[in-house]
């Protein structure tokens, strides 16, 4: 692994780097699904060897509330339970969660955010990693107390206003699935619509049907139609920071390197203040 190289690592360059067993990354396991029970459980069926358990709603979001469905979490607690996966300051770090990488990417950013240099994600996730014959095990093997300090800033957070005036001036790009943007079918949140001059550009379309993500090249195409250049401002927003932090994900790995910050509150906090336009 390299602090230069792209942020999405194969199960084949995992496990080689395993293999060979120079600085051999931490592994995190975040699996998660949005209203369903932990997936704790399947983590004690089966991880990558050495894997560390990583909760996500006890770790990778803050308490709902006035911020958000899925607000930033504190950086106390947040360091605390890295430092206890054994997250180290010069450790690189590979997070995966099932195959999509919804989960895998939030945790991936807000290690970024918090200051960590060296963490990758894995593409495709567990699944990526059994179809490709690579060993998984019940073992769990607890990795020594970490080191990780927590320095909050590292990435640029969003907030409301600064999201609306992207999408004015520059590009704000809406994660969403396309018929939510639209303010159709919305069943998660009480208000249905999207941030006026948002682009609509839905996370999980950049990832195939086994949860890969696209070619670099590929997803450099989409979003150049949606307006994003080489150092273009672009804020990323969804509806609770999670699949935002998937489409922050992509713009890294498309090569493109624009100046990317995610709202985190997104449109569950964008809604809780009825000042705030929306457009359907």
């Amino acid at each position: 692994m390299s602090r230069r190289s792209r942020p999405l690592v194969s199960a084949e360059r995992l496990k080689q780097v395993l293999d060979e067993g120079e600085r051999n990354p931490l592994l995190l396991d975040v699996r998660w699904q949005l209203n369903a029970p932990s997936q704790r459980a399947e983590y004690d069926r089966a991880h990558l060897p050495g894997a560390q358990w990583v909760e996500f709603e006890e770790v990778l979001t803050g308490t709902p509330g006035a911020g958000g469905r899925h607000p930033m979490p504190d950086p106390e607690p947040f360091e605390r339970a890295m430092r206890a996966a054994g997250v180290t300051d010069d450790r690189p770090v590979v997070i995966y969660d099932q195959a999509n990488s919804l989960a895998a990417s939030r945790a991936w950013w807000l290690l970024k955010h918090f200051g960590h240099t060296d963490v990758h994600v894995l593409d495709g996730g567990i699944d990526a990693w059994v179809a490709a014959g690579y060993p998984v095990t019940a073992q769990v093997t607890p990795e020594p107390e970490g080191d990780f300090v927590a320095t909050p800033g590292c990435t640029t957070l969003l907030e409301a206003d600064h999201a609306a005036d992207l999408a004015y001036r520059s590009v704000l790009l809406d994660a969403r699935p396309a018929d939510r943007f639209r303010g159709e079918n919305e069943t998660i949140d009480p208000v249905a619509g999207h941030i006026p001059g948002a682009v609509s550009m839905p996370a999980l379309t950049n990832v195939d049907e086994s949860g890969k993500f696209l070619p670099p090249d590929d997803l450099a195409l989409r979003f150049t139609a949606a307006g994003v250049q080489p150092d273009t401002e672009v804020g990323v927003y969804c509806g609770s920071g999670v699949q935002a932090s998937h489409l922050a994900l992509a713009l890294e790995a498309s090569g493109i390197n624009p100046r990317t910050g995610v709202y985190v509150g997104s449109w569950s906090h964008w809604i809780t203040d009825p000042e705030r336009p929306i457009e359907v």
